[in-house]
């Protein structure tokens, strides 16, 4: 069985999305990230992460619309085209990334004010972390005499 798919995984397989080519399938996709993280995902895994999905459906989206590369460009334009086209992805997947977290707020400040939260509650700080508190004991490094 599969481990589960960390942060760093989720960011990486929105990567690779960003910069595909050809037709993206989730057979494909998930062969992709076995090869990027060693591990087989399913596509109910990958489609169980929000991100993972929505960059799914943006790409996918993109790679519909793009026209075919023109035969007989330089190796630099080449580069530079595709480099373009994957920052172009990128940044089409963030804003929606964006509008998806917006809408997660706008619920969570309708929730909080139903729940008699008010702005100066809500933008209270966070705490200080207390460092040795929070340090387990036996993972300490015990200075050498």
């Amino acid at each position: 069985m599969a481990k589960h798919l960390t942060e760093s995984n989720v960011k990486a397989i929105c990567g690779l999305m960003d910069g595909w080519r050809g037709t993206l399938t989730w057979e494909g996709l998930v062969a992709a990230v076995e090869a990027l993280t060693g591990e087989r995902y399913s596509r109910q895994a990958l489609n169980a992460h929000a991100e993972i999905l929505l960059a799914y459906k943006v790409r996918r989206n993109l790679l519909r619309d793009e026209r075919p590369e023109q035969v007989g460009a330089t190796v630099e334009a080449q580069a530079t085209k595709d480099r373009l086209a994957r920052l172009e992805a990128e940044n089409v997947r963030l804003a929606a990334e964006n509008n998806r977290l917006l809408g997660v707020f706008a619920t969570w400040a309708y929730n909080a004010s139903l729940h008699g939260m008010d702005k100066e509650q809500l933008d209270h700080p966070l705490p200080a972390t207390d460092r040795d508190r929070t340090r387990v004991p036996h993972l300490q490094t015990r200075k050498r005499s």
